[in-house]
């Protein structure tokens, strides 16, 4: 009996994990818009520092600077052709469960972020049915 509550266990990690993933994904787009902002706003108003060492022209300033800019912006592109397909399968699997309850748990936990509390007010149950309806839907869901 113990060993099959450590294996449903740790099958519910993995499938959490999975459902994470989405999520890990925005995370990290969010940083590198985050890093490329930065670095737009430095470029445009840069700090006033004068050390009073000479510096290479502008010229190769500039050119140093749309480099970074180029390889931000293609990873960052590529992060979110990474998110979307990361959505999409995720949304695939939870659309391929039975109860409508377990759906909608799963898509408002993992794909838009909810709390708890922020589920259970929208869908009208208590704090603890959000919780037992998602250890339900663990189970039901298939990797």
């Amino acid at each position: 009996m113990e060993e099959a509550k450590k294996k449903e266990k740790t099958e519910n990690e993995i499938k959490k994990e999975y459902l994470l993933g989405f999520q890990k994904i925005s995370r990290q787009l969010a940083r590198l818009e985050n890093e490329l902002a930065e670095i737009r706003l430095n470029k445009y108003c840069p700090s006033c520092i004068s050390d009073g060492m000479p510096h290479a022209s502008r010229c190769s300033d500039l050119s140093s600077y749309m480099a970074k800019v180029d390889e931000l912006e293609k990873k960052i592109l590529k992060k979110k052709y990474n998110r979307l397909q990361k959505q999409q399968e995720i949304r695939n699997r939870i659309e391929k469960m039975e109860d409508e309850n377990e759906k909608d748990v799963l898509t408002y936990r993992y794909l838009r972020g909810m709390k708890w509390e922020e589920i259970a007010i929208k869908m009208e149950y208590t704090y603890r049915n959000i919780i037992k309806i998602h250890g339900r839907a663990l189970s039901n869901f298939t990797i």
